[in-house]
């Protein structure tokens, strides 16, 4: 089978496009899948790259929760993964080959439904989507029949998004009626925030660029706050919300806006009903933040920090998902022969750019990946399908 085979940590060189890749066997309780759709994370960046340190910040290294890194090369990358079940293992009913599905992406260190501790995935401790076929848990692979969403559009619900997104929330226990200021808004885990803030009952506030502003609105943000002009940043969001705190703020950008963001939280700790609360799941501004303590504890800020979700709130988006009530955000597809392309898009992305990236088998490209391609008559593919949604 074709797949992009990551060889080492680096550059986009260290990713190369292979023809002559062993298709694997499911064993049991697995399913094969044919790859139709695999959304592009941030995390295949940093894996590759190495970003991922937790001792000394100038490490080389990704993921090692669990004791040795499993990160191994060569591997292939990809988490969010749609595709259709082409063979099953033992133990698996014969009569699931033709679904179509989606990947709930972790790989869990146990059965345990409302906890991971160890958080790894498929694209990273095994391999994933930027393949033709793939092998996966036959319980972790959930049917999704719903035609109203293409396999592309499919894909860009991917777990990794979604699931990081609600575990932030579930997290610090957001409410119905609360202020969530959603930093990030127009990436994936922003814009599945802003969804599943609306689903909960909750107020999301999008920190964004303005010319994202109108497609945001639409996808159900309550204002959008532009991100610039840090100064006044606090000012603006509590006039965005009317003078009222943010009751929690949900952090993928890090760096010098983490003060800016507890903020908004603590101006008028007598308007208050909830402790304030800061959930993080990314270092997109700078993966070092300075702070006061003294600002933390006596003002009594909760902080959560966030890596993946749990099998129980993975199947609770799922029936979500089946529901209609979460919406694809997707920008654009690429063939899988050319993710280096995809990956240069990505990382030098302008304005235009909001949702997801899919990747897509140059076999299945013609079904599945030509309606959503990159080019001059839809290079706001996103704001597109926000409007279908």
């Amino acid at each position: 089978m074709a797949a992009m085979v990551l060889t080492g940590h680096g550059g986009i060189e260290k990713l190369e496009y292979r023809v002559d890749v062993p298709v694997p066997t499911p064993g049991p309780g697995e399913v094969l899948v044919q790859v139709t759709a695999t959304a592009k994370n941030n995390t295949d960046r940093k894996a590759r790259e190495g970003l991922y340190p937790t001792k000394d910040k100038q490490d080389v290294t990704s993921f090692a929760m669990g004791g040795e890194p499993t990160l191994t090369f060569p591997r292939i990358q990809g988490a969010d993964i749609a595709g259709r079940v082409a063979a099953v293992g033992e133990g698996v009913d014969p009569s699931r080959i033709g679904e179509r599905g989606l990947l709930d992406f972790n790989l869990y260190a146990d059965a345990r439904r409302d906890i991971n501790l160890t958080p790894d995935y498929y694209g990273h401790g095994a391999d994933g989507g930027f393949a033709e076929y793939v092998v996966l848990p036959a319980d972790q692979f959930h049917s999704i029949p719903n035609p109203e969403l293409s396999d592309a559009e499919l894909a860009a619900m991917g777990m990794c998004s979604y699931q990081t997104a609600y575990h932030m929330m579930t997290s610090a226990k957001v409410s119905t009626g609360e202020r969530v200021l959603v930093s990030g808004a127009s990436g994936g885990v922003g814009t599945a925030l802003i969804q599943l803030c609306r689903v909960v009952g909750a107020i999301p506030y999008a920190v964004s660029q303005p010319d994202k502003a109108d497609a945001l609105l639409e996808l159900g943000a309550e204002a959008v706050i532009d991100r610039g002009d840090l100064p006044t940043f606090v000012d603006r969001v509590l006039k965005a919300t009317g003078g009222a705190p943010i009751d929690a703020v949900m952090d993928l950008v890090g760096g010098e806006m983490t003060n800016l963001f507890i903020d908004t939280m603590i101006q008028d700790m007598k308007a208050r009903t909830t402790y304030p609360r800061l959930s993080i799941a990314g270092a997109s501004g700078g993966n070092v933040s300075e702070m006061m303590w003294t600002r933390v504890y006596l003002y009594q800020v909760q902080i959560f920090g966030v890596s993946h979700g749990t099998r129980k709130e993975a199947e609770q988006l799922m029936a979500w998902i089946r529901r209609g009530e979460l919406k694809p955000v997707l920008h654009a597809a690429f063939k899988l022969s050319e993710l280096h392309e995809a990956e240069r898009y990505f990382v030098n992305r302008d304005s235009n750019y909001l949702g997801k990236i899919v990747i897509v088998p140059d076999s299945q490209w013609q079904n599945h990946g030509a309606p959503f391609a990159l080019n001059a008559s839809n290079e706001n593919a996103s704001n597109e399908s926000v409007s279908r949604a």
